[in-house]
């Protein structure tokens, strides 16, 4: 009671700032008489962005009322008094309302969240407008797993944490075709990992302030030598046949080809050239005693497979040119030159001609 009489008095005297610094007193908790509190059913939420501009707006009631704004238990203006240090802050009004008395707040970050007054000194009362200021973060991933390595059958766990106002929500999705989703939360475990669950991870933070933040986390899987494919050749004596060793392995592996017990090795009609995932051995100007089983070894430091394939002769046809017999004549009769008449038929008609003459 001593302060609001102390309010009134300032207020007759005409002391228009100790009459607000009195009054803005009168809401600070430790100001408050016993049993007494602040009545926050009127209480106005005001929501900002990270980063934006927050306006607390308050108006005066006419124009010779004054204005105060109070931060909890800092005064941040007392009429057109600026007491805080913060340059961010300043008291706005629109164009042609002079009854406007806002704060607005730039760049407004998370330690501006909180309660603030603007009290409003008129006929020796004064009314307090309370807003609570809301400020939302966007979401954002701080900490994620690095890049691993490892083996086939391994167990993994990935882990992924973000922060934002309020707390994002984190989801893992393997990307792929398929884009497999995993439950939400910080930690992705995956129990006896396989070769089709190597690639990236991708973990997002989600909430309703922006739009997600998302990393990604390589995950290699090692895994021993399988061979995909080898196949039995059929060759001629003199030709040129190629072997092919195809192998699924990481690391990459090594090959190697034998031959019965002997390792084969490049020179002297045989070539061997290897790849990455593949071997392909050539062999030149067949010989017969290189006729037999090849045997394709891979290996990589999880592990060793090996596979045969038969390299056996083939015979070609041989190419005989065909006899031409003499051909029919199938001139009409009677064409010159075109068909022979047998000598014993011209003997038949001079002397079928003489005999009618006769007669």
């Amino acid at each position: 009671m001593d302060i609001m009489i102390a309010v009134q008095d300032a207020c007759v005297s005409g002391q228009w700032l100790t009459a607000i610094i009195f009054s803005l007193c009168c809401f600070l908790p430790s100001c408050l008489p016993a049993g007494q509190t602040v009545d926050y059913s009127s209480l106005e939420s005001v929501v900002s962005r990270q980063g934006d501009t927050a306006l607390l707006r308050c108006y005066l009631l006419d124009g010779i009322s004054k204005g105060a704004w109070l931060n909890r238990s800092s005064i941040i203006f007392a009429g057109n008094d600026k007491w805080s240090v913060d340059p961010r802050v300043s008291i706005v009004s629109s164009v042609g309302d002079k009854h406007e008395y806002s704060l607005q707040i730039q760049k407004v970050d998370v330690t501006d969240d909180g309660l603030y007054t603007c009290s409003i000194q008129s006929e020796r009362n004064p009314r307090p407008k309370l807003l609570n200021l809301i400020v939302k973060v966007p979401p954002k991933i701080y900490d994620i797993s690095s890049d691993i390595t490892v083996n086939e059958g391994s167990n993994v766990s990935l882990i992924c944490t973000g922060s934002g106002k309020p707390e994002p929500t984190i989801s893992w999705r393997h990307i792929t075709p398929l884009a497999r989703k995993y439950d939400s939360g910080e930690y992705l475990n995956i129990t006896s990992i396989t070769r089709d669950q190597a690639g990236e991870y991708e973990c997002s933070a989600l909430n309703d302030i922006a739009s997600p933040d998302t990393k990604t986390v390589k995950v290699t899987v090692n895994f021993a030598p399988t061979i995909l494919e080898l196949r039995n050749q059929g060759v001629s004596l003199g030709r040129t046949v190629l072997l092919r060793c195809e192998a699924a392995a990481l690391p990459s592996p090594s090959f190697e080809w034998y031959k019965g017990e002997k390792r084969i090795l490049k020179g002297q009609g045989i070539d061997i050239k290897n790849l990455s995932s593949r071997s392909l051995l050539t062999v030149t100007n067949m010989t017969e005693d290189r006729y037999g089983n090849y045997t394709c070894i891979v290996t990589n430091k999880l592990g060793t497979a090996n596979a045969s394939v038969s390299l056996f002769p083939i015979i070609e046809p041989t190419t005989t040119s065909a006899v031409s017999s003499p051909a029919l004549s199938t001139a009409p009769y009677g064409s010159p030159g075109s068909a022979h008449i047998p000598l014993a038929c011209r003997y038949l008609v001079l002397a079928l001609s003489s005999f009618i003459s006769v007669y």
